[in-house]
């Protein structure tokens, strides 16, 4: 599959900016239509409401059984019809899958779709080398969990609900022993992801942030976009209203589910290790995913009391962050307004639609 050959046959004045109806889809449309863009929402059947609501957003709806659907020829067509280019997310990866994101899926995608499994924490080259090879801090990673010393975080997702995230603490093998005989007793995790598809990372104490970022190929530069913090359940509001000696009477195991964003800045003199610590990933991806990130990516961060910065996960796609295109300052300070990552892609892909060499230098 050649994705050139596909934009050459597009109608480069009538683009549509297509998407899941899913994770950060308002915030990418919003963004398309900021910039003059067509839109199409691909909803699952049942799940279209949102979209329909918010009607200035979505030019048109498909709806199908489900996301996977979208692999069919009958749908790609449409979308061709239409000159679309889609815009990665991370329910875009999880319904689609990244073998047939890779393989069957004939749509332009706005920016590299080869690194997207890089993101899975079990194959070769993934985020976790990425940060090594890039020389960026992170957590230590326990290979089995006789090897944990002091709190440690289980990175798995949730039996049924794939895009959940089931993680967990614990601060002793034993611990871990019993918190996930648990957990699977519950049905919440099973042993064969527990065994193949989990991960024992140390737990940092600081101050979390996720660093925002986006990679321009067509100016080689590296944007700082801003800075949203998560609110998972049942995890804040238990910690931060209930007093420490009432939380171990309630014997609650909080869980990472994310329910929401909340915005942050941080201190000015940080700066500069913000943007050296985005550059050296991007000059990591060129080398190792060809060619290499191409617009947004984030990197989840933890900035500890000496002040270092240890990266705890990577989204190498849109992150969920519609918080940013309200209330961050770093784009203000850059272009004079403030916007998100949506409005971004889509001042990207204008910018690329002057010169089609440069459009292709988007997609893939």
């Amino acid at each position: 599959m050649v994705v050139g050959n596909l934009i050459d046959k597009y109608d480069l004045d009538n683009i549509t900016v297509g998407v899941i109806g899913s994770h950060s889809a308002l915030e990418i449309m919003d963004g398309a239509k900021d910039e003059g863009f067509r839109t199409i929402c691909i909803c699952q059947k049942g799940r279209e409401l949102p979209y329909q609501k918010f009607s200035r957003l979505a030019d048109e709806i498909l709806v199908l059984e489900n996301f996977s659907d979208l692999i069919y020829s009958e749908n790609q067509n449409k979308l061709l019809e239409l000159n679309t280019i889609l815009v990665p997310h991370r329910s875009f990866v999880v319904y689609l899958g990244t073998e047939s994101i890779e393989k069957s899926l004939k749509i332009p995608v706005f920016g590299n779709r080869f690194i997207l499994k890089a993101e899975e924490r079990h194959i070769p080259n993934n985020q976790y080398d990425l940060l090594r090879k890039a020389e960026i801090p992170m957590p230590k990673i326990y290979s089995t969990p006789e090897e944990i010393e002091g709190p440690s975080l289980v990175k798995i997702q949730e039996a049924k609900r794939k895009l959940e995230r089931a993680f967990f603490i614990v601060t002793s093998c034993q611990d871990y022993k019993i918190k996930s005989a648990k957990r699977i007793e519950a049905g919440l995790i099973n042993e064969s992801d527990l065994k193949n598809n989990s991960t024992i990372e140390q737990y940092l104490i600081g101050t979390y942030f996720n660093f925002n970022y986006f990679y321009s190929p067509l100016d080689g530069e590296v944007e700082f976009l801003g800075i949203e913090r998560r609110l998972q359940t049942n995890i804040h509001d238990f910690t931060t209203s209930i007093p420490a000696v009432n939380q171990l009477e309630m014997a609650i195991d909080p869980q990472n589910i994310e329910v929401g964003h909340t915005p942050a800045s941080i201190r000015e003199s940080l700066l500069d290790k913000v943007f050296k610590m985005g550059e050296k990933f991007v000059q990591c991806t060129l080398k190792e995913y060809p060619p290499g990130i191409v617009g947004p990516f984030s990197l989840q961060s933890v900035v500890t009391v000496d002040l270092d910065m240890i990266v705890y996960d990577v989204s190498l796609r849109v992150p969920g962050n519609p918080i940013l295109a309200t209330t961050t300052p770093y784009t203000k300070y850059k272009y004079g307004e403030t916007f998100g990552v949506g409005r971004r892609i889509a001042m990207e892909i204008r910018r690329g639609l002057e010169n089609p060499d440069n459009l292709k230098k988007l997609v893939t």
